[in-house]
């Protein structure tokens, strides 16, 4: 699947991908919910997070400037991070993707409706409080390297700058399903089942309340 082409195909071979962003905080938990949702609603997961960290581990230039800037909690540059996502969604066949992780900021979004001339079914946005996130992560113990203090909460600073802001962009277009993730597992993904199987029947109704920053 060649997303570029896709794009250029017109708005009825568009409307055969449908994708749903999936946007919270370091340690909201969207890779948890995400393996839920794609098993449950048949969507293929795709995290950015994992892909640039694939890109890292494969030793190549690109992957050791992302380590750079992963390193100091900033944002890979969004050319690079599109182009990586693109990758990986070409090498796959299916029609519905999940993506875990993205857009991170403005330049984000705009890289990707450029590129791929596509734009989300709509945003799920994990809210969830800051102090939860931050216990979530120190305690998770995956070996990764940016999960130390610091780090966390250099990630957590860009998270309010950069990302808040597109949640906004996105509710003001009516695309924003907010749950509240700071809940167990399992009552979190009760909120998201209810908000996937509306979608089925393309009636989800948008986030009546605008989207407040409970991680200050």
């Amino acid at each position: 699947m060649d997303l570029h082409k896709e794009g250029e195909r017109g708005s009825a071979k568009q409307k055969k991908v449908k994708i749903v962003f999936v946007i919270g905080g370091p340690g909201s938990g969207k890779g948890t919910q995400c393996k839920r949702i794609a098993q449950q609603f048949g969507y293929t997961h795709l995290s950015v997070g994992e892909i640039l960290r694939q890109e890292i581990s494969s030793g190549s230039e690109t992957g050791s400037m992302i380590q750079r800037i992963m390193k100091e909690g900033k944002l890979v540059p969004s050319d690079v991070t599109v182009r990586l996502l693109q990758q990986a969604m070409q090498g796959i066949n299916s029609d519905k993707f999940l993506i875990d992780g993205f857009p991170r900021n403005k330049e984000n979004v705009k890289a990707f409706e450029d590129l791929t001339k596509m734009e989300p079914e709509f945003v799920l946005y994990l809210d969830c409080p800051q102090d939860e996130m931050e216990k979530r992560l120190l305690s998770r113990n995956e070996g990764r390297e940016d999960d130390n203090i610091e780090t966390i909460r250099k990630r957590f600073k860009v998270f309010m700058e950069s990302t808040l802001p597109t949640i906004e962009y996105y509710e003001s277009k009516g695309k924003v399903r907010k749950v509240d993730a700071g809940k167990s597992i399992d009552e979190v993904f009760e909120s998201i089942k209810v908000i996937f199987s509306q979608g089925k029947d393309n009636k989800v109704p948008p986030s009546r309340h605008k989207c407040k920053c409970l991680i200050l």
